[in-house]
């Protein structure tokens, strides 16, 4: 943990994005067009951005060319981007260094003073502006379109959106007040508010079924399309409409909605969808240049809070996850050509699905008998059905991965695998017996490899005669959708084993954090108890309704009792009591939770509309007992917690987890952490993961005498 004095951190070069023009004939007599790209000259690893030098040239070079059309030398303007991008939005490492409020709000007039070059050019001068949109333009790539009159996508454009709600924004550069306008407020909620919250972008066929472009053309021949089509526009053969703005009875009624379900769902955990919401609820009768000034304002003031410094700080721990701390040189993994899974149930068919769809290779499922290899290759056929059937899958493609999925009784099929994971029940003596059968039929070179969820590798291993070829690999649920693996560096385990082990999640196309082989690793040793520590403030006494929605201030992604009931209440119970025999007290211990997994006792009631948190079953209170009252000496010897008490015995013993943690060695840094409970956990961008959290609430300090983090790197600095 680190003990940095309180430092500002100096602004990191801007990578600029230049703005090129030139002008284009257009077919058929249209006259001249003024093509504007943008254009960092970097290659396609390195995304156009747009910071404030970026900005102030194209707004430079816009003002050129609105004098060109005043004077009548253009009769039209088109922007468009380097191949395969338009841009990624504003420069992200720019707004983390921003000091001051009025700095903030500098940057937000610094776009709209370019960009409404082109919304106002139509008006002023009768000269038309088209978006060429050939790729990749997020959050102010995507604004530039939105300020022009006309857009055109490209088939292949990689992703087109509004992200900045889901990194602690709102969308600042024309967004709020222009989407409403193009697609109407219903589908403006979903792009500028449910979408971000999912982190799915349109791609360019949805972007054209909802409004937000006129027109997609095929990649091959994409601007020359687009030029003679916006040709047509200019002389009037092509008319594009344009809807009415919803009536004033179906905006509020929208915006209503949707602030109800951000107050159940998000609550005053982070500003940024409140704010957006807002701007979306004033957008219909406000003039433009107020539109535009509000938006400035809630930048700015979202700009100088800790959430947002700590999205941006999440952004960068997940785009940076793809190389990952700690492992080995990649050139010592072995070749993988066939893949062997021990079990055939669910989740055995799901590793065994995507092993085949990613790596390409054979895979064969082998378990104890022919009724539950059936029902793997089963799950197998039903998934590529589906995915295919929903146009996730050629056919081919889905043809190819049940092809390549094969099962059997037989355990001698596992000779010929260069790689073989167990994915049986998370019971020690029953892994062990099956490693101990796998070594005698495997070949020399072949890596073993454990998806237990919590259990020691280290112990699994230890009677084999070649231990180090051992390693764990995590795969959380659902397989296919969690893009966490944790993969268990045990005692004995070899670099050519964690080499191959990275370079198969590699190819899964999952995010690796890697973990030293103590008790539930990274997310089950923390999310286990967080969990433990609600149901015990239960057993002391708290009303279960109580507990449950206790966490809301950290805006997770479901209540206890719902992460609970979707993980299995016998799962969570197994779990625990593995933690607590390994280590101790900390993990509190549950009759009521033994008495519903005994009962097999469902948890929550449904959700109460689609998307919303489904709430605990009041009726599970009779299994620990009768509600007390907050103050009362409870069951367990304390005084019976309310809500505040209950958020802050769980963030008070992560802390003491964390640091535990870290001084165990299981990861190299707090940032393994966060990575790992962002992306295992769903815990939001804008907590940074949990470590910025306890920082900027104080609880590392309280706890632990000491910051997690250096102040400023994920918070506004003091």
């Amino acid at each position: 943990m680190s003990e940095t004095p309180s430092t500002t951190p100096a602004a990191p070069p801007e990578r600029v994005t230049h703005t090129l023009v030139r002008d284009v004939r257009m077919p058929g007599g249209a006259g001249t067009l003024a093509l504007v790209t943008l254009d960092n000259g970097l290659d396609h690893t390195k995304p156009n951005t747009l910071g404030p030098a970026g900005l102030a040239e194209l707004k430079a070079a816009l003002e050129v060319v609105r004098t060109r059309a005043e004077s009548g030398e253009i009769a039209a303007v088109g922007v468009t981007g380097k191949p395969y991008f338009v841009a990624a939005g504003a420069d992200l490492k720019g707004i983390t260094v921003v000091s001051g409020h009025d700095e903030a709000v500098e940057l937000g007039r610094m776009g709209h003073a370019a960009y409404t070059i082109l919304g106002d050019l139509h008006g002023t001068t009768g000269v038309p502006t088209f978006a060429f949109v050939n790729g990749l333009a997020l959050g102010g790539g995507l604004e530039v379109a939105l300020n022009c009159d006309y857009r055109t996508v490209a088939s292949d454009a990689a992703a087109l959106g509004l992200p900045e709600t889901g990194i602690g924004l709102v969308p600042g550069w024309g967004g709020a007040y222009l989407v409403p306008r193009l697609v109407g407020i219903e589908k403006a909620v979903e792009v500028i508010l449910t979408r971000p919250a999912a982190n799915k972008p349109y791609k360019p066929a949805e972007a054209l079924q909802i409004g937000l472009v006129d027109e997609l053309f095929e990649a091959a021949d994409f601007l020359e399309q687009s030029i003679v089509w916006a040709a047509k526009v200019v002389t009037g053969e092509i008319e594009v409409p344009r809807r009415e703005l919803d009536p004033q009875p179906v905006w509020d009624a929208v915006v209503a909605a949707t602030k109800d379900r951000l107050d159940a769902v998000v609550g005053t955990s982070r500003p940024a969808p409140h704010r957006a919401l807002e701007l979306l609820a004033a957008a219909r009768n406000a003039i433009k240049t107020d539109a535009f000034d509000a938006e400035d304002q809630a930048l700015a003031d979202l700009v100088m809070t800790d959430e947002m410094r700590a999205s941006i700080y999440a952004f960068n721990l997940v785009g940076g996850g793809k190389k990952p701390q700690g492992a080995p040189d990649p050139q010592l993994a072995r070749p993988i050509t066939k893949v062997g899974v021990v079990g055939a149930g669910l989740m055995a068919a799901q590793m065994a699905f995507l092993f085949a769809q990613r790596l390409g290779v054979p895979v064969v499922m082998r378990d104890l008998d022919q009724e539950r290899v059936d029902n793997g290759l089963s799950f197998v056929r039903e998934t590529a059905e589906k995915l295919a059937g929903r146009g996730r899958l050629s056919p081919d493609a889905a043809a190819r991965i049940v092809a390549s999925v094969s099962g059997t009784t037989d355990i001698g099929e596992f000779a010929s695998c260069d790689f073989v994971i167990e994915a049986v029940t998370e019971v020690m003596e029953l892994k062990k017996k099956v490693f101990a059968e796998l070594e005698g039929v495997i070949a020399p070179e072949a890596i073993l490899a454990t998806n237990t969820s919590a259990l020691s590798v280290t112990e699994m291993a230890a009677d084999l005669a070649h231990p180090e070829r051992v390693v764990g690999i995590h795969f959380f649920n659902p397989v296919a959708q969690m893009p966490l693996v944790e993969v268990i560096n045990a005692e004995q385990t070899a670099d050519v084993a964690l080499a191959t082990a990275f370079a198969i999640t590699k190819k899964l196309r999952k995010t690796a954090v890697m973990s030293a082989d103590r008790p539930g690793f990274v997310v089950n040793r923390l999310l286990l108890l967080v969990m433990g520590q609600v149901v015990d403030a239960i057993e002391g006494g708290t009303p279960v309704e109580v507990a449950d929605r206790a966490l809301a201030p950290l805006g997770l992604p479901m209540p206890t009792f719902e992460l609970t009931d979707l993980v299995g209440p016998a799962v969570a119970q197994h779990v625990l009591t593995s933690l607590r025999e390994n280590l101790g007290d900390r993990i509190p211990a549950s009759a009521g939770l033994a008495k519903i997994v005994e009962d097999g006792t469902r948890v929550v009631l449904d959700a109460p509309a689609k998307g919303l948190p489904k709430p605990v079953d009041p009726a599970i209170q009779e299994y620990f007992g009768p509600a007390l009252s907050p103050g009362e000496p409870g069951r367990n010897g304390q005084s019976v917690l309310d809500a505040d008490g209950v958020l802050d015995s769980v963030l008070t013993a992560l802390t003491t987890e964390i640091g535990l943690m870290l001084e165990e060695g299981v990861v190299p840094g707090p940032q393994q952490i966060d990575l790992a409970m962002i992306l295992g956990a769903g815990w939001g961008f804008h907590t940074g993961g949990i470590t910025p959290y306890l920082d900027r609430t104080g609880y590392s300090e309280k706890v632990l005498g000491k910051r997690f983090l250096p102040d400023g790197v994920a918070n506004v600095p003091a």
